[in-house]
């Protein structure tokens, strides 16, 4: 049969007379010019149709004739091409309601619940489907060798050649370099030393927190049957470059959610975790404030908790280390926040127009950042807390949802801040103005926060999507994207922890992300090695 001739610009009739078809018309219609988008060549030919329509299950779906094909005509017998074809049609395919479209059988198929309401058919699991595809196939490539640089035609050799020749300052150098290294690393997984080897960890991690030094990591698991259960593991790299994580003895269980939590420095730097618990039931949510040592048998001297108190709903919470007001924290709450000090009890509490979302305190001078449901960023200055009114506000600028969190960048004026509308900016605080913005994160409704380490210029974020995508600092270019080795749920999205000094200060540089009941570790240099000897991770630190 003669295919479809695009020179004499008409289609071929299969048959003449009254009854003819034309694509999805009767008739002898002549092609138009917006025929020529709507109608293309099927590389299988009619009979490849026909037997589409006689395989097929008609109780489950029903078939329409193929939408139009954008590509142009190919030989049979490349099969990648036409596969490829296929797959460009399809994003050109038009949406018809009760409908879907198989790319890989070129054809429309009805949308029908199954008898019994049993494997109903819907356009979520279709979706569901391609999301799944496209994420193995991206697990595919990040397993290759050679993967995409992050800029066009940027790689070490041409970096360093550049250095050389004194075309390239040394801040940039080594920031590109860093970019360089985060498009190779590849995907390690880390098994967690315990004490009680016979229990493995079965329980899904939902939040991972390292302190400044990335030596330890404070963990939430939640418990099957309801509740969570939090401790700290302890990392350490070994001198045969591998890196191994060992979780203390003492775990503690709660039935109540972590809302948030952050690192203080009591008695020495990361000295107690900061905890926000959200209340269930007749049981009302918290702040604690408990010593690190509590999670250790090792260490005979376990002060009790530092203080708690009773609160309706604490969605984040924050601790300051400025000398001035070294021993305060605030806790952010539905329109109010709250600034305690640690040692004398001082409380002070301000009214606010909506739930406080986020919050972190500047280093240089006493100033609390808060991002609001409303989308609404403001700074409360800590010397100026006497005042009733609301000009204690020192800034404030706004975004267009419910922020979920703020980072203040090492030169104070400015602030990275996300929102559930997946946007991230980078504010200038002195004019309330973005001055940059990071596109690609993926976020609608769940609380994800930023990570950014400014010694080698990179922004990180986890988006609802279960992506860990990395941004330039500088320039907001996207740098790569981390598909999660596990299937996408909201119960899935990975946490994860970026150091360059993972282990302590002479630690391993690389990312730790936490999904599922698995950790996995990212590191920069290609030649690491798995599974150290078990328990000689101080074999490095000698």
């Amino acid at each position: 049969m003669r295919k479809w001739n695009w020179r004499e610009g008409q289609r071929p009739h299969r048959r003449q007379g009254a009854g003819q078809r034309q694509g999805w018309y009767r008739g002898s219609r002549q092609r138009s010019a917006r025929d020529d988008q709507w109608y293309g060549d099927d590389d299988a030919g009619p009979s490849y149709r026909t037997s589409q329509r006689r395989h097929h299950n008609p109780s489950s779906a029903a078939s329409l004739p193929p939408p139009p094909s954008s590509s142009s005509t190919a030989s049979s017998s490349s099969t990648a091409a036409s596969s490829s074809s296929a797959s460009k049609s399809s994003s050109a395919a038009p949406e018809l309601p009760g409908f879907y479209f198989d790319p890989e059988k070129n054809r429309y198929f009805r949308l029908l619940p199954g008898h019994n309401n049993c494997n109903p058919l819907t356009r979520e699991q279709l979706q569901e489907k391609e999301r799944e595809k496209k994420r193995n196939k991206m697990l595919e490539e990040d397993e290759k060798p050679r993967k995409k640089a992050p800029r066009t035609g940027l790689n070490a050799s041409l970096l360093l050649q550049k250095r050389h020749l004194g075309l390239l300052p040394e801040n940039s150098y080594c920031r590109l370099i860093h970019e360089v290294k985060v498009s190779g690393m590849r995907r390690h997984k880390l098994e967690i030393q315990s004490t009680d080897n016979s229990s493995p960890n079965t329980d899904n991690f939902r939040l991972i927190v390292g302190d400044s030094a990335c030596e330890r990591v404070f963990t939430v698991n939640d418990v099957y049957h309801g509740g969570c259960k939090y401790g700290i593991m302890n990392f350490s790299s070994s001198s045969r470059g591998s890196l191994s994580v060992e979780m203390c003895d003492n775990l503690y269980f709660t039935n109540r959610k972590v809302n948030s939590i952050c690192w203080a420095s009591v008695n020495y730097p990361d000295s107690h975790v900061l905890l926000c618990l959200v209340g269930v039931a007749d049981t009302p949510g918290c702040v604690s404030l408990l010593p690190a040592s509590l999670f250790s048998n090792s260490n005979p001297d376990q002060p009790g908790m530092l203080c708690s108190f009773k609160i309706s709903t604490a969605w984040s919470c924050a601790w300051c280390l400025n000398p001035q007001f070294d021993k305060t924290f605030s806790t952010g709450l539905s329109r109010r926040v709250i600034i305690k000090d640690a040692e004398t009890g001082r409380t002070q509490t301000y009214s606010v127009g909506s739930d406080v979302l986020a919050q972190q305190f500047a280093l240089r001078v006493p100033v609390l950042f808060n991002g609001c449901r409303s989308g609404e960023i403001f700074s409360m200055d800590l010397r100026q807390r006497g005042r009733r009114d609301q000009s204690w506000k020192a800034n404030r600028f706004h975004q267009e949802s419910a922020i979920t969190s703020v980072r203040v960048l090492q030169d104070e004026n400015y602030l990275l801040a996300a929102d559930m509308l997946g946007q991230i900016k980078l504010w200038d605080v002195r004019v309330s103005k973005p001055v940059q913005e990071y596109q690609g994160h993926h976020n609608e409704h769940a609380y994800l926060p930023l990570h950014v380490n400014e010694r080698e210029g990179l922004l990180l974020a986890v988006g609802q999507d279960c992506y860990t995508r990395l941004w330039s600092l500088k320039d907001g270019h996207l740098l790569r994207t981390i598909p999660s080795p596990h299937p996408v749920a909201n119960d899935s999205i990975p946490s994860v922890v970026f150091s360059s000094n993972l282990g302590g200060c002479r630690g391993l540089p690389g990312l730790l992300m936490a999904v599922k009941h698995d950790l996995y570790y990212f590191p920069y240099n290609t030649d690491y090695q798995e599974g150290g000897e078990p328990r000689a991770g101080s074999e490095g630190n000698d």
